[in-house]
């Protein structure tokens, strides 16, 4: 019984394949006529029996893959049973999981004595594995791509390091023990980092293996016949491990290691302890080095110590913030990459030649480094998730990326099929004939000039978006400029900056590029440069100083107000002078450039704000969100995100993470004011926005740290509370009339439902009085402690009941006694601007109930008239302007903000009783519009303090920006304020003659 000449189909195959493949039939039907003889001999099993029953489909695939792979040739005229298990096993339609391969090897190991036996299994192992994945590349079952292949030797790799290094400390343990024990009394066991592909978990088909090996302590091993320095064990132990898989036997190799990527490469040790590795990285770590470290991650030995390792180097990898210091070495690498590229021969290199693999990678792995310290969503080690967030973040638009990976994919699928040939690690395109039909058959394409076709498209893309990543900004501006003739070029801007022009010469050099005073920016120029900080940069800042002020010349020319802008970017610079990341930053985004000078001409305060906080600089790179403010949703979302990614008993993080997200969206907010997208009333709500999502998080922080200590209060009810904060913060003022400004400090009240006698369940358990007070002093605490980023907000605590005297935090039932039996006229004036801005919902509608009872109970007209025209009066003689000028204070002059909210909440007082529609709102114009409404005020009326007061606050807010006195010209605002006295007389104090 021998193998038929047609049990190959023939149908699928190209006619240049059909004779080489008739050839390996013949070599598969010795094979299998032996192997027949054989079982003949020794009443054994014939493979070829099942061969001849395989199915008509199996065949098929059988006579496509033997076309294509001369590795699967040889593997199965070597082993022809070795198909006939894969099929049984399903290993032809699936991979195995992990833990199955864990399994299949193991069982094999557990009969290997020596290492020449361990070479021996492993390299079976790994080709009968291989098989199975070249068979599902090449046949594509369902559920099988490239990243499912390229996974599924990720995991064969792990498993090996994994098997191989298990036996070997076995194996070894008699002659050397095992390593002492750590100090926190966890086992040592050496730690084995994969790099590059490997730590991606997106390995070729016929790739290296880059490792770094690691170990926790220092130490000696115990329980052996010799004992070793911990240093002296491990190496000897990783020599052992790559000799396991490394060298090429009679049974091929398992795979080839690659130790170079470890510090000081192949002059430094083998292995090292984490604190050696720690201290390297450190003190000497290298760019390229943080570049491959992005791909690190544990595959085999002690994992969790591997993690730990990894979480210790973080720092190293990713910077806290925006990197874009790191963008000089990525461009020196770019630069290598295209000098690469340029040599002969690299056409024809599918990763290293123009449009590679390679330049994709680079692509994603810019953006992590640059980017992944802020968007730790970044910090992942495989490319397709990388690259799948990186328009999730804004980084990319989709469309790049939806050309990108179809794109990667193809080349690494081309890269499959060269390396499927023979089981050779290459990604050169074949010169044979025979070789390149191989290839388009496996890709399923009509002929070889049909994959050049594809590949060229491919590579044509890939380029355009690789040169496009960390472009030089100088280029880009000159070839931007090539069409307009610019007054100054960016080398005249080079020389003046660097002093090398007369005096004479820079002056009529500023002057022509529209600096009204070229003397008065020529000398500030000089400061600047001759400055100690300057003068005493290290080499590295300064370089970064010199390459942005030409470009930073350039954009403050272009700005409307040159001599302004350079007067306000300056202290900027200057602050950033130590950190020099800022620098680069502004090198590297012209567009950002552009906005710094928009905003700093509109807004001395803006510009204070940057150069106080630079991380802000961070917020200019992505002008969609810099000029369109959050609304409340998405706020609460990328806060929760924010502090996602921090560990939860870092407070100290949590602390700076809210004061940079408090100041990037008011920084946002403040854009869209300057830019006019967004109306006056929406910039207060913006505001009022932050500061209420800030308080919910604060809360929770504060909740949950104080019942972490002590346990959960019990509530009035005598049920306890829950992990949902059972407490109010009410705001009053500007912030509970939904008008806050840019500098608004926060007026709150705190209440609480506890039960009076009560106390928390915790071990260290508090009275809830206490627990409660410390509650809100925590609060405080988060909302006012100053960072490096500065403090969220200043605290008003003043308008809680009895004021400064009274408790800090109050009961639910003492409020409302103390606003029924005690508050004064002017304390149920300043409850009208109430509203609770976070807490408990059960609460929050029990307060707004209160309120409600309060505000709507019957007064007397006169005796509520009196008192608060005595209160605005006592307001005037303490805050308005002393005499009538020119012009006046536009919040507490006659005519202005405040009468318009006395006349608001006086109006709530004496009509809510009968109109409770006047109960439903806290701000000022929503109140005047419901007097409208419900006809208790005429139209006419209203719409004018309506137009009174957003006028004012309009004006206020301009002030707060642009960092002038709250005062606007009587000539400008005379009917606006004529409009409120009358009317303030006409219902307040009637007796009175107009001023």
């Amino acid at each position: 019984m021998a193998l038929p000449d047609d049990f190959l189909p023939l149908t699928d195959i190209p006619a240049p394949l059909r004779v080489p493949l008739q050839h390996g039939r013949e070599r598969l039907a010795a094979s299998l006529e032996q192997a027949d003889n054989l079982a003949g001999m020794s009443d054994g099993d014939s493979p070829l029996e099942d061969w001849l029953a395989l199915s008509a489909s199996r065949r098929g695939q059988l006579a496509r893959v033997l076309a294509i792979s001369s590795f699967v040739a040889e593997t199965l005229v070597r082993h022809p049973e070795w198909l006939l298990h894969l099929d049984a096993s399903g290993e032809l339609e699936v991979a195995p999981d992990a833990e199955t391969l864990r399994e299949w090897l193991a069982e094999r190991l557990e009969a290997v004595e020596d290492e020449p036996a361990l070479q021996s299994v492993m390299r079976r192992f790994r080709r009968a594995r291989m098989l199975g994945i070249v068979w599902r590349d090449l046949t594509r079952p369902s559920g099988i791509d490239m990243w499912a292949t390229a996974g599924a030797v990720s995991r064969l790799a792990e498993t090996c390091l994994e098997g191989a290094l298990g036996w070997l400390e076995r194996h070894l343990e008699p002659r050397w023990g095992r390593p002492a024990r750590r100090r926190d009394g966890g086992e040592q066991r050496l730690v084995v980092l994969g790099m590059g592909k490997l730590g991606a978990g997106e390995l070729n088909l016929s790739s290296d293996i880059d490792l770094i090996f690691a170990f926790p302590e220092k130490g000696d091993t115990e329980g052996g016949r010799k004992s070793l320095e911990h240093q002296e064990y491990f190496t000897k132990l990783g020599q052992k491990l790559i000799a396991a898989l490394d060298p090429v036997t009679a049974d091929g190799f398992v795979f080839r290691v690659d130790m170079r990527l470890r510090p000081l490469g192949d002059g430094g040790p083998l292995v090292g302890s984490f604190s050696s590795l720690a201290g390297y990285y450190q003190d000497q770590g290298r760019e390229w080095e943080r570049y491959a470290m992005l791909k690190a991650r544990p595959v085999a030995g002690d994992r969790e110590a591997g993690a730990e390792l990894l979480a210790g180097l973080r720092p190293f990898v990713y910077r806290r913030y925006l990197d874009f210091g790191a963008i000089e070495s990525l461009r020196e690498l770019k630069a290598l990459i295209n000098r690469e590229v340029r040599r002969k021969g690299m056409q024809s290199n599918i990763k290293l030649g123009p449009g590679g693999i390679r330049e994709v990678e680079f692509v994603v792995q810019a953006f992590q480094l640059i980017r992944g310290g802020r968007d730790t969503e970044l910090q992942v080690t495989s490319l397709k998730t990388a690259l799948e967030r990186l328009p999730e973040l804004g980084l990319l638009p989709r469309e790049v990326v939806d050309e990108l990976l179809p794109d990667y994919v193809f080349l690494r699928d081309l890269e499959h099929v060269l390396q499927a040939l023979e089981d050779r690690q290459t990604q050169r395109l074949p010169d044979d004939d025979l070789d390149r039909e191989r290839v388009a058959l496996a890709l399923d394409m009509e002929d070889w000039p049909a994959v050049m076709g594809r590949l060229d498209e491919v590579r044509d893309r890939v380029r355009q978006h690789f040169d496009a990543v960390i472009a030089d900004p100088e280029e880009e501006l000159e070839e931007a400029d090539d069409g307009a003739e610019a007054a100054v070029s960016l080398e005249g801007w080079r020389a003046l900056w660097r002093g090398e022009l007369e005096d004479d010469e820079g002056q009529v050099l500023l002057g022509d590029a529209g600096f009204g005073d070229p003397a008065t920016a020529g000398r500030r120029l000089h400061s600047l440069r001759h400055s100690r900080q300057v003068q005493t940069m290290q080499r590295i800042g300064y370089e970064r100083l010199d390459a942005l002020m030409p470009l930073l010349l350039d954009a403050v020319a272009a700005s409307e107000q040159p001599d302004t802008a350079l007067e306000r970017v300056l202290p900027l610079i200057e602050a950033v002078l130590r950190r020099t990341a800022y620098l680069a930053l502004l090198r590297e985004n012209p567009d950002a450039l552009g906005h710094l000078m928009r905003l700093s001409s509109a807004s001395p305060w803006i510009a204070e704000q940057l150069a106080r906080y630079p991380i802000l600089l961070d917020e200019l790179l992505t002008p969609d969100t810099l000029y369109t403010p959050a609304d409340k949703a998405r706020l609460s979302d990328e806060l929760r995100q924010a502090l996602g990614r921090l560990p939860e008993d870092d407070e100290e993080a949590q602390l700076e993470a809210l004061r940079v997200f408090k100041h990037a969206q008011t920084l946002h907010v403040a854009a869209s004011d300057i830019a006019g997208t967004r109306h006056l009333m929406k910039v207060s709500d913006y505001l009022t926005y932050i500061a209420e999502v800030i308080l919910e998080a604060v809360l929770a922080m504060a909740w949950k740290h104080l019942t972490r200590k002590h346990g959960f209060p019990q509530r009035h009810d005598g049920e306890r509370a829950g992990v949902d904060p059972e407490f109010l913060i009410v705001g009053y003022g500007k912030l509970g009339g939904i008008e806050l400004g840019y500098g608004s400090d926060l007026d709150l009240v705190f209440i609480h439902d506890g039960a009076p006698q009560g106390s928390t369940d915790g071990e260290r358990a508090l009275d809830n009085a206490v627990f409660f007070t410390r509650l809100g002093q925590r609060i405080i605490h988060l909302l006012t402690a100053v960072t490096p980023a500065g403090s969220l907000y200043e605290v008003d605590m003043r308008l809680r009941p009895s004021g400064n005297s009274g408790l800090l935090v109050s009961s639910l039932d003492a409020f409302a006694d103390y606003q029924r039996d005690q508050a004064w006229t002017w304390e149920h004036q300043a409850l009208v601007r109430a509203r609770v801005v976070a807490g408990h919902e059960r609460l929050a509608e029990r307060f707004q109930a209160i309120r409600s009872e309060i505000l709507g109970r019957s007064r007397d007209g006169e005796v509520l008239c009196d008192e608060v025209v005595k209160m605005r009066h006592k307001m005037r003689e303490h805050l308005a302007s002393k005499s009538e000028g020119e012009d006046f204070d536009l919040k507490h002059d006659p005519g202005g903000m405040v009468d318009i909210e006395f006349l608001c909440q006086y109006a709530v007082l004496s009509m809510a009783g009968d109109t409770p529609d006047l109960l439903a709102w806290s701000d000022n114009i929503r109140i005047l519009e419901t007097l409208e409404a419900t006809g208790r005020l005429p139209g006419r009326d209203c719409q004018r303090l309506r137009d009174a007061y957003l006028a004012y606050r309009s004006a206020a807010h301009r002030a707060s920006l642009t960092r002038e006195a709250g005062r606007g010209r009587n000539a400008d605002f005379h009917a606006h304020r004529q409009a409120v006295i009358e009317l303030w007389q006409r219902l307040l104090e009637p007796q009175d003659d107009p001023q």
